[in-house]
């Protein structure tokens, strides 16, 4: 799979912290939320339908997080001086993130970048990759809560294809089971030691 260069998007590289989870871990998460082979399959196929979307969904999701100052916040310096540069460099890799989500391989690559993730909205590495200032940490809350949202939003993009109902169907569960995967992989470095 090829990708643009995009700054801060360290998928694959020395850069990235490895997961706490082991692949064997990886596979009874997966095993948790009911992800198997078709949703690999019907992932694939929504990384198809989305790709010539992303702006279009991404456009969706900023708007929902623009309308809501306490999100917003997590943008800003705790002052309300808002970072244009972050919020534009995040927009395009949270692109990327649904191409990975779709496209890449659940190995450790995906599950060591999924714990990056994870690092990058908690104060042990927020902001460090667009070195700019912004406040330090996104609750942890806000993590769980975008799951609906970022969930509920993605079927009409889904079914603007010409897919069979029960495709569109597939496709959704599939994204939801790997959105949950995520946040949950996310929570790491929010959660004690020995406690994940």
């Amino acid at each position: 799979m090829t990708t643009p260069v995009l700054p801060g998007y360290d998928y694959g590289t020395a850069q990235v912290t490895p997961s706490p989870l082991s692949l064997a871990d990886f596979e009874l998460l997966k095993q948790a939320v009911l992800f198997g082979p078709d949703d690999e399959r019907y992932l694939r196929m929504a990384g198809d339908v989305l790709a010539d979307q992303i702006d279009d969904v991404l456009d969706v999701w900023y708007g929902f997080v623009g309308s809501h100052p306490h999100l917003v916040y997590y943008f800003t310096d705790g002052q309300g001086n808002l970072s244009r540069d972050y919020v534009a460099a995040v927009r395009r890799r949270f692109g990327q993130w649904i191409l990975d989500t779709c496209r890449r391989p659940y190995d450790q690559a995906w599950l060591d970048y999924a714990h990056e993730i994870g690092l990058r909205h908690h104060r042990s590495k927020k902001n460090q990759t667009d070195h700019i200032v912004a406040v330090s940490h996104v609750h942890f809350r806000y993590m769980v809560a975008f799951i609906y949202p970022i969930t509920a939003t993605i079927k009409p993009f889904l079914a603007k294809k010409g897919h069979s109902a029960e495709e569109v169907e597939g496709m959704y569960q599939a994204w939801f089971k790997s959105v949950v995967m995520q946040v949950a992989l996310w929570s790491a470095p929010y959660v004690l030691p020995g406690d994940f």
